[in-house]
């Protein structure tokens, strides 16, 4: 089985190396890593995390590049609250804004990756839709400029299964003709916790590779690739099978040992199980009756619609000086 299959399908950079510690898992803000800073921030309703990969060294421990990640972790947004909606909009706005480092009337280009034919993969162009786009009226109707807007323009440009063509070399002709200052690539992602879909955001500056948490990798969207900074915003919205069946059995073993007790001579058999093994094994498993099957909620359609309209609002909201909190939802059309 190659090396995808084998490894723990996961976007989110806190999830990208865990250790086994008996009958529990630790991230990385757990752990003192040399060349990683993490930084917790937010209340109970929006934990944030800040994951700074500064050396090479930090960069091979977490298999990320070296940047800024930081996830926001919002796991009441289910429950569909008019305040906390906002308030996710909000804080979004917030750490975006700190990423960001452009002069008022650099252009910014919004790319909604994924596929719009597939509901769980159809956040980015949902994204895309609802930006407040403004770049054509600096260049068609500029006596309608607003000075505290930015020019801004969005694209969904599908998939290499609908259009024949890889993402990134549609992304990279339309930034050499555009010329944006900053790319903003939004995208669903995948999650190997299943707490974790569909309520938790994870922005980074280092750009992104679509399909890669499925094992679908394709063209990286970076700096180095496009010429311009990239910023990616991603929401996971599925788990693969293996992830579904390691955590169920991950909360029969921790429901079995707290009623055999520490002191048995099972408690110790099963805290020593390594459960990054035990996925391993899970995979190889289900691998000839499922292959790389992922799921998604069954709610996922109405979920996807409204997460990105929150993922656009913190965008409309970093990127224009006249869009506050009091104005969210307005600019959705």
């Amino acid at each position: 089985m190659d090396e995808i299959k084998r490894s723990i399908r996961t976007d989110m950079a806190d999830e990208s190396r865990t250790v086994g510690a008996g009958a529990k898992t630790r991230t990385i803000a757990n752990q003192r890593i040399p060349g990683i800073r993490v930084e917790q921030d937010g209340d109970q309703d929006v934990s944030i995390t800040r994951v700074h990969v500064d050396t090479p060294e930090g960069e091979q421990a977490v298999g990320k590049p070296i940047g800024t990640y930081i996830t926001l972790d919002i796991p009441k947004i289910r429950e569909r609250s008019r305040d906390l909606y906002e308030k996710s909009c909000r804080m979004l706005a917030r750490e975006l804004e700190s990423l960001v480092h452009l002069d008022k009337k650099d252009t910014v280009l919004v790319v909604g990756l994924g596929n719009w034919n597939v509901t769980a993969d159809a956040l980015g162009p949902k994204v895309a839709q609802y930006v407040l786009v403004t770049r054509h009226i600096y260049e068609f109707l500029p006596e309608e400029v607003n000075e505290t807007e930015r020019p801004v323009c969005a694209i969904s440009p599908g998939v290499l299964g609908i259009t024949g063509i890889e993402t990134g070399h549609i992304i990279k002709g339309i930034v050499d003709n555009v010329k944006p200052a900053l790319v903003i690539a939004v995208d669903a992602l995948a999650s190997r916790n299943m707490n974790r879909v569909n309520a938790s955001i994870q922005l980074a500056n280092t750009g992104i590779a679509p399909g890669s948490g499925i094992g679908n990798k394709r063209a990286a969207l970076t700096k180095e690739t496009l010429g311009v900074p990239v910023i990616a915003i991603g929401i996971p919205t599925v788990v693969d099978a293996a992830t579904m069946a390691s955590d169920v059995l991950d909360l029969v073993m921790d429901s079995m040992m707290q009623q055999a007790g520490p002191g048995s001579d099972f408690y110790k058999m099963i805290s020593q199980i390594d459960r990054e093994e035990k996925y391993r094994m899970i995979i190889e498993l289900l691998e000839p009756y499922s292959g790389n099957l992922v799921v998604a909620p069954k709610d996922a359609d109405e979920v996807v619609e409204y997460l990105s309209k929150l993922v656009a609002n913190g965008i409309n909201m970093a990127l224009h000086e006249n869009i506050g909190p009091d104005d969210v939802d307005r600019f959705l059309q």
